[in-house]
C-alpha cells in the first residue's frame, strides 16, 4: 500500500535534502570549491549578460558537479560504516566516486571556457 499525498512529508523530505547540503559543505572540503566556482560562475553569467541556450548549459554543468559531488559524499559515507577499518576494494571505490567528481568538473571546466572565453576575448 503506498502512502498518500502530503504537503508535511514533502516539506519533510526538503528538509532532509537541506540538511545533506549542508553535511556536505561541512564536512567535504571539495564541496567549498565547488560552491566558490559556482557563484563565481553566476556572477559571470550576471555580468556578461549570458543567453537562454548558455545559461542552460553552465546550470546542467554546475548541476553535475554537484550531483556527483553528493554521491561521492554519500558513498564515502557509506563506505565508512561498512568498512571502518581499511580495506583495499573499499579504497578503490572511493578513488572511482571521487574520478567521477573529477570528470565532471572537467567537463564543467570545459562548458565554462567554451561560453566565457569569447566574451572574455571581445568583452562585454
Amino acid at each position: 500500500m503506498t502512502d498518500s499525498f502530503s504537503i508535511r512529508a514533502r516539506l519533510r523530505s526538503l528538509r532532509y535534502a537541506l540538511r545533506g547540503i549542508a553535511e556536505m559543505l561541512r564536512s567535504q572540503h571539495n564541496s567549498r570549491v565547488h560552491l566558490g566556482a559556482t557563484l563565481a560562475v553566476l556572477v559571470a553569467g550576471l555580468y556578461f549578460r549570458l543567453g537562454g541556450v548558455e545559461w542552460c548549459l553552465l546550470i546542467f554543468a554546475m548541476a553535475l558537479v554537484w550531483v556527483t559531488e553528493a554521491l561521492n559524499t554519500a558513498l564515502e559515507l557509506l563506505c565508512d560504516v561498512a568498512s571502518p577499518e581499511f580495506h583495499p576494494l573499499v579504497a578503490k571505490c572511493k578513488d572511482v566516486a571521487a574520478a567521477a567528481v573529477l570528470l565532471s568538473a572537467i567537463a564543467a571546466l570545459a562548458v565554462g571556457l567554451v561560453i566565457f572565453i569569447p566574451y572574455l576575448l571581445v568583452g562585454r
